[in-house]
C-alpha cells in the first residue's frame, strides 16, 4: 500500500544510501589492485627506511634551521595529502632519516628526496652524446622524449610563443668559456674534499688534463685523436664535477652517464656555466649552458593537467620578480627572432639534468608549462617537487633499508579489541534502555562500519591514506559520536510518546527536533577536526582525519538509513508493543482516572495524533 501523501517514503532512503554502498565496493573489488585490503601505517606494518647524509660546498656542517626546512620539505613531498604520516627526522648534525610505510619503491623515494634545484638557463651550444651508454643515470621526471614549454596566458597578453623542440642538428659552435688552466676549476670556498678530488684528478690525467684545455671544439677530436683523451674515460662522477665546464663539454669521453652521476648540487651553481644532459630530438645530448637567469625560487606554485595537445603537462607560476625575469629571459633568448633555432632555446635544469629544452619563438611575459612524453606519473612526480621548493641542500643517500613495523599487529589487534569492546558496551546500553530501538543501533552500526572499511580501502588506494593507530583511536572515539546522534532522536521520540502522541506520529515530529541538533553537533565536530588536521603533523593529523570522516559518514548513515528505518518500524503495530520498543509505557498521563470510575486502578492509555 502506498504511502500517503507528504509521509515519508523509506525506500528512497535505502535506494540511495544501497546505491552508494554499491559503487564504492565496486570500486573497491573492480579497481586498483581489486584487494579489499586497507593501506596500514609505519607503525603496523613497517615499511622502507632511507637515510640522507647533507652536503655542504665547505664540507662542514649544515645550519639546524636548513636542516629543519629540508626536513619539512621531504615530509611534505613524499605526504602530499598529509595522511600518509611518514616519518621523518633529523637524526644528528648532518643526517635526515625517511621512514615511509608499506612496500614502497626505493626508487621513487630516492627521486621524492632528490634535491629538485630548477635554474632557467640560455643554451649556449649542443653536441651529440655518441657513447651509446644510458644517460639516465640517476632517477628523474623528465620527458622521454622531447619536451617544451609554452605561455599559458591570455594570447592576447603576450606575441604567440609556441615553444617547440628544436629540429636542427646539434649545434657544434663549441664552448663559449674555454680554459687556459691546466687544473680543474677552482673555488672561492675551499672544501677538503674537493680540494682532495681536485688533487686526485690531476694525478690521474697527468699531461692529458693540459692537452684537453686546448680543445675548443668537440668536432676538433676525431678517430684518430680521440685515443689521446682516453684517461678520461676513467674518471668516476665525483671526479668528473671539478673538471671545468669546457672540458666537461667538448670531451666526448666525459659522457651523459659520467655528467649523470655527478653528486647532486654539483651544477647549481647560479653565477656559472654549467654542462648538463639532456634529449635533443630523442637523442641523449650534451647541452652547454649559460648562468642561469630563473631560479627554482622564483616559482610560486606548480601544478599539473592534461592537455589536448601536449598531452601531460606540468604549469609553472612565477612569483615577485620571478616573472619579469623569466620575459627578460625570453626576451634575451628570442632577440629579434632571426637567429636559428637552435640559438633560440631556454634549458630547464633540475638538479643535474635538462629536463626540457625548447625553442623560443616569441617572448613570453605569462606562466610557463613544461610538456614533452610524459606520463602521469612523472608530471605529479615533477609538480610535487617543484611545488614544494628546492632543497636547500644537497643529500647523498647513505642508505636504503626496510624496516619492520614500530608497534605491530599486536598493538593493532589491542586497537581493534578495544573498538570492539566500546561497539559492544553501545549496543549492550542501547538494547537494555531502548530496547526495540536498540536493534536500529545494531543496523546501523554495520551500514556505518561497512561504509568506513570502504572508504579506508579506496582512500588508502587513491590518496595514500595509511590507517595507523592514531586512526583507530579516532574511529573509536567516533563511535560514540554516532551513538550520540541515536540517542538525540530516541529521546526525543520518547518526549513525544510522554506528551500523549502515538509513535508513528512523533517519528516526525522527533526527527525535525533532533535534526537540527545532529546538524549542530556534527558540525561543530567538523570544524574541530578541520583545525586539528591543519594545525597538526604527524599521527594527530591521521586521528583528525578519522574524526572528520567518521562524522560525514554518521550524517549520511543517520539521514539515510537510522530515520527512515524508525519510520518504517513505526507502522508495525508490535513495534509500538510497550514490552518490544520500550515506548508505549511512557506515557504521563496514566494516572488519568478510568472513565469507568473504578478506583485504584490507572487509567487507559491516551493518545492523540497531533
Amino acid at each position: 500500500m502506498a504511502a500517503p501523501s507528504g509521509q515519508l517514503k523509506p525506500s528512497r532512503y535505502f535506494f540511495a544510501l544501497a546505491l552508494i554502498l554499491i559503487v564504492l565496493y565496486g570500486l573497491v573489488f573492480f579497481t586498483g589492485d581489486k584487494k579489499p585490503h586497507p593501506k596500514l601505517g609505519l607503525d603496523l606494518q613497517g615499511g622502507t627506511s632511507m637515510t640522507l647524509s647533507a652536503r655542504t660546498p665547505t664540507g662542514g656542517n649544515p645550519s639546524r634551521d636548513q636542516m629543519e626546512q629540508a626536513r619539512q620539505i621531504i615530509s611534505d613531498r613524499v605526504d602530499e595529502t598529509g595522511v600518509a604520516e611518514p616519518v621523518v627526522t633529523i637524526d644528528g648534525s648532518k643526517n635526515i632519516v625517511v621512514q615511509v610505510a608499506g612496500n614502497t619503491d626505493p626508487d621513487e623515494l630516492r627521486t621524492l628526496v632528490q634535491p629538485a634545484q630548477l635554474r632557467f638557463r640560455k643554451v649556449l651550444s649542443t653536441t651529440a652524446d655518441t657513447s651509446g651508454e644510458n644517460p639516465d643515470a640517476t632517477p628523474s621526471a623528465s620527458a622521454s622524449g622531447s619536451a617544451s614549454a609554452s605561455p599559458s596566458g591570455s594570447a592576447s597578453a603576450s606575441p604567440s610563443a609556441s615553444a617547440s623542440p628544436s629540429s636542427a642538428a646539434p649545434s657544434s659552435s663549441g664552448s663559449p668559456s674555454g680554459s687556459g688552466s691546466a687544473s680543474p676549476s677552482p673555488s672561492s670556498t675551499v672544501n677538503p674534499e674537493i680540494q682532495k678530488l681536485r688533487e686526485q684528478v690531476i694525478a690521474k690525467l697527468g699531461e692529458t688534463l693540459q692537452l684537453a684545455t686546448q680543445v675548443q671544439d668537440p668536432s676538433q677530436i676525431t678517430g684518430e685523436t680521440a685515443s689521446l683523451f682516453d684517461a678520461f674515460s676513467t674518471l668516476t662522477g665525483p671526479e668528473v664535477s671539478v673538471l671545468p665546464p669546457s672540458i666537461q663539454y667538448n670531451i666526448p669521453q666525459i659522457t651523459c652517464a659520467k655528467l649523470n652521476q655527478r653528486p647532486p648540487g654539483s651544477i647549481v651553481d647560479q653565477n656559472q656555466q654549467v654542462v648538463a644532459c639532456g634529449e635533443n630530438n630523442g637523442a641523449p645530448a650534451k647541452f652547454m649552458l649559460d648562468k642561469a637567469a630563473v631560479l627554482g625560487e622564483d616559482v610560486g606554485g606548480a601544478s599539473f593537467g592534461s592537455d589536448p595537445t601536449h598531452g601531460w603537462v606540468v604549469s609553472l607560476k612565477f612569483k615577485g620578480d620571478g616573472q619579469n625575469k623569466w620575459t627578460k629571459l625570453t626576451a634575451d633568448v628570442y632577440g629579434d627572432g632571426t637567429a636559428p633555432e637552435e640559438q633560440r632555446r631556454v634549458a630547464i635544469v633540475l638538479d643535474n639534468k635538462v629536463v626540457s629544452a625548447p625553442t623560443i619563438q616569441g617572448v613570453i611575459s605569462g606562466d610557463a608549462q613544461i610538456y614533452g612524453s610524459f606520463t602521469k606519473a612523472e608530471v605529479d612526480l615533477l609538480a610535487r617537487q617543484l611545488k614544494y621548493g628546492s632543497l636547500p641542500l644537497s643529500f647523498q643517500i647513505e642508505s636504503v633499508d626496510t624496516v619492520s613495523a614500530t608497534l605491530g599487529l599486536a598493538a593493532l589487534e589491542g586497537g581493534l579489541l578495544a573498538g570492539a569492546i566500546g561497539i559492544g558496551l553501545v549496543v549492550l546500553y542501547c538494547l537494555f534502555y531502548y530496547r526495540a530501538l536498540g536493534l536500529v543501533v545494531v543496523l546501523s552500526l554495520i551500514v556505518s562500519a561497512a561504509t568506513v572499511f570502504a572508504s579506508l580501502v579506496l582512500l588508502g588506494r587513491s590518496f595514500g591514506y595509511s590507517l595507523s593507530l592514531a586512526g583507530v583511536a579516532g574511529f573509536i572515539v567516533a563511535i560514540g559520536i554516532t551513538a550520540d546522534s541515536f540517542v538525540v532522536f530516541f529521546e526525543r521520540l520518547k518526549d513525544e510518546v510522554k506528551d500523549g502522541r502515538t509513535v508513528r506520529s512523533a517519528v516526525p515530529r522527533a526527527w525535525a527536533r533532533a535534526r537540527r541538533t545532529i546538524l549542530s553537533a556534527d558540525t561543530v565536530l567538523m570544524l574541530a577536526a578541520a583545525v586539528l588536521y591543519l594545525l597538526a603533523v604527524g599521527g594527530v593529523k591521521g586521528f583528525a582525519f578519522t574524526l572528520g570522516l567518521s562524522t560525514i559518514i554518521d550524517i549520511m548513515v543517520v539521514f539515510l538509513f537510522t530515520h527512515p528505518l524508525v519510520a518504517m518500524l513505526s507502522r508495525l503495530n508490535a513495534f509500538t508493543s510497550p514490552r518490544f520498543s520500550g515506548l508505549g509505557n511512557l506515557r504521563s498521563d496514566r494516572a488519568v482516572a478510568a472513565p469507568s470510575g473504578r478506583s485504584g486502578r490507572a487509567g487507559s492509555l491516551r493518545t492523540k495524533e497531533s
